[in-house]
C-alpha cells in the first residue's frame, strides 16, 4: 500500500486534521494508495510557504541559467524513472500503458523545452520621441496556484509547473484528489534535484476546499486551472477578489470533419483515435464526427467494424488498447449520457453498456459507443461527456460543415480531413477553435500554443505563450537628458 503525503515548505506532511482518502485502481476497484486529504488550512500553509520563498528570492532571483540547470536535472531524473511513472499513472488513472509512457516522455520534453527557453533573449528595447531609452522586461508573477485534472495527472501538472518554475515563480500544486500518485512522485524528484525549500509545494485534497482556497487567497497572484467549464466559472469568480491573473483550459465538444474526398481508411483510423484514445477522457476529443452526406453509410459501417475490434482491458495488460474510466462516479455519468442519447432519439450503432470483464468485474469499463441520426439539440451533441461516446452528424457541403462545426458553446479543437489542401485551409480559418488539425488529430507539441475559444477557456498553455502566461510585463524608461524638466516656474 502506497502512502501519499503533501509537500509543504520542503517537508513531507500529512493533513493537519489527519484525514485521508483511498485511491483506487479503476481497472478492478482495489485500493492502491492512501492519500492525505488536505483542507483549506493545509492550503494556507502551502501558500504561506510559497509566498515566503518568492519574497526572499530563493528562486525568483536565481539566474535563469541556474533555474534551467535544476529543471534539466528534474527532466533527467523523470526520464530515468519512465517505467515506474508510467505504471503508476496507468494503475491510478486507467489509461493503457503505452499512452502513459508517451505522457512521461512528453513531460520530460516539456521540462527540457522550458529549461532551454528561459535562457534565451527576452524583452524589448524601444525608442521614443523624447531623449528616453525604453525597455520591456519580463518578471515572474509571484505565487501561482496550479489546479490540474485527473485525465492526464502527470502531464497536465508538468504543463503548468515547467513554465511557472522556469519563469521564476513559486507554486502550489493541487492535483485531482482521485489521481494524486504521480504528482507525489514528481515532488520527490524536485526534492532530490535541489529545488529550494518553499518554492514548490504540493497540497492534496478536494477542489471545493483546497482549490477554492487557492482561488480565493489574496496571497496567490495567479491561478491556472484545467478542468470543466462550470468549475472554471467558479474559479473566475473566486479569483476576482484580488484580481488574480488566470489561465483556464476548459471543456470541449470538438468536431472532426470528414469530406467525401478524404483518404477513407486514414480518416476512419483517425476518427477512432480522436474519440477513443484515453477512453475519450480528453478535453480535445473528437466527440462530434461530421460526415459529408454522400459517405455517411459507408464510413459508419467501416467505423463500427473497426470499433468492435478495440481491445479493452486493464491498462497494464499486454495488448490493451482502451482501459477503464477513471472512477465509478464518472462511469455512471457517462452511462447517464448514453441513456439520454437513446431517449432523445439518437440511433445507437454500437456499445452503450458497462463491461464486466473476467477477473475485472469491479472495473469501470464502458464499451466504445457510437450514435448516429443525431440532431443539434441533443445532449450527446451539445454537452461534454468525457468518455468513449461518439455522436455522428452530417453536412451537405463546405459551408454547411462550417455551420455545424461552429454550432457549439465550446471552441477548443477541430479536425478536417480532405485531399483538397485549399479547402482544408479555408475551412480551418473559419472554425472557431483554438487548436486545429488537417488530416491528423490529437497532435500536441510543447512548442505550440494550447487553448480554446468561447467557453473552452482563457489564455494559452505551451510554447512561448505558456511562458508568457506566468510572467508580468514591466516597462522601464531611462532618461538620457540629465537636467531638470522645468515644468514649474518656482
Amino acid at each position: 500500500m502506497i502512502e501519499l503525503n503533501m509537500y509543504i515548505d520542503g517537508q513531507w506532511v500529512g493533513a493537519r486534521n489527519g484525514s485521508t482518502r483511498e485511491i483506487l485502481n479503476p481497472a478492478n476497484g482495489e485500493i492502491i494508495a492512501v492519500a492525505a486529504e488536505g483542507e483549506a488550512e493545509d492550503a494556507r500553509l502551502a501558500i504561506s510557504s510559497a509566498r515566503r520563498a518568492f519574497d526572499a528570492g530563493a528562486w525568483s532571483e536565481l539566474p535563469p541559467t541556474e533555474r534551467a540547470r535544476l529543471l534539466f536535472a528534474v527532466a533527467d531524473r523523470l526520464e530515468q524513472r519512465t517505467e515506474e511513472f508510467a505504471l503508476l499513472e496507468t494503475t491510478s488513472m486507467g489509461k493503457p500503458l503505452r499512452e502513459s509512457r508517451f505522457d512521461v516522455a512528453d513531460a520530460v520534453a516539456c521540462f527540457r523545452y522550458y529549461a532551454g527557453l528561459i535562457t534565451k533573449p527576452m524583452g524589448q528595447v524601444y525608442s521614443v520621441a523624447d531623449p528616453v531609452q525604453g525597455l520591456v522586461v519580463k518578471e515572474p508573477v509571484g505565487v501561482c496556484g496550479l489546479i490540474v485534472p485527473w485525465n492526464y495527472p502527470l502531464l497536465m501538472s508538468v504543463w503548468k509547473i515547467a513554465p511557472a518554475l522556469a519563469a521564476g515563480n513559486s507554486i502550489v500544486l493541487k492535483p485531482s484528489e482521485i489521481t494524486p500518485v504521480t504528482a507525489v512522485s514528481l515532488f520527490e524528484i524536485f526534492e532530490e534535484a535541489g529545488i529550494p525549500q518553499g518554492v514548490a509545494n504540493l497540497v492534496l485534497g478536494a477542489g471545493a476546499t483546497v482549490g477554492q482556497e487557492l482561488a480565493e487567497s489574496e496571497h496567490v497572484d495567479m491561478i491556472a486551472f484545467t478542468g470543466g467549464t462550470a468549475t472554471g466559472r467558479t474559479i473566475m469568480k473566486a479569483a476576482a477578489g484580488n484580481m488574480k491573473n488566470i489561465s483556464l483550459e476548459l471543456g470541449g465538444k470538438s468536431p472532426n470533419i470528414v469530406f467525401a474526398d478524404a483518404d477513407f481508411e486514414m480518416a476512419v483510423d483517425y476518427a477512432l483515435f480522436a474519440i477513443f484514445a484515453n477512453q475519450g477522457q480528453v478535453c480535445a476529443a473528437g466527440s462530434r464526427l461530421l460526415l459529408e452526406e454522400s459517405i455517411h453509410d459507408r464510413f459508419v459501417e467501416r467505423l463500427v467494424e473497426r470499433a468492435r475490434q478495440i481491445r479493452i482491458g486493464a491498462g497494464d495488460a499486454e495488448g490493451t488498447e482502451m482501459g477503464p474510466l477513471v472512477s465509478e462516479k464518472h462511469m455512471e455519468k457517462v452511462l447517464h449520457y448514453i441513456e439520454l442519447g437513446k431517449r432523445e432519439g439518437g440511433r445507437l450503432l454500437l456499445g452503450g453498456q458497462r463491461l464486466k470483464l473476467k477477473g475485472l468485474e469491479n472495473g469501470y469499463f464502458v464499451e466504445p459507443t457510437i450514435f448516429t441520426d443525431t440532431t443539434a439539440d441533443m445532449s450527446i451533441v451539445r454537452e461534454e461527456i468525457f468518455g468513449p461516446v461518439l455522436a455522428i452528424q452530417t453536412f451537405k457541403d463546405e459551408s454547411d460543415a462550417i455551420r455545424v462545426a461552429n454550432d457549439s458553446d465550446y471552441g477548443l479543437a477541430a479536425g478536417v480531413f480532405t485531399s483538397d489542401g485549399a479547402k482544408a485551409l479555408r475551412v480551418v480559418k473559419k472554425l472557431r477553435a483554438g487548436i486545429t488539425w488537417i488530416n491528423t488529430y490529437h497532435n500536441t507539441y510543447n512548442e505550440a500554443p494550447w487553448g480554446g475559444y468561447k467557453q473552452s477557456g482563457i489564455g494559452r498553455a505551451l510554447g512561448t505563450f505558456g511562458l508568457d502566461a506566468y510572467t508580468e510585463t514591466k516597462q522601464i524608461n531611462i532618461n538620457l537628458q540629465m537636467e531638470p524638466i522645468g515644468w514649474f516656474k518656482n
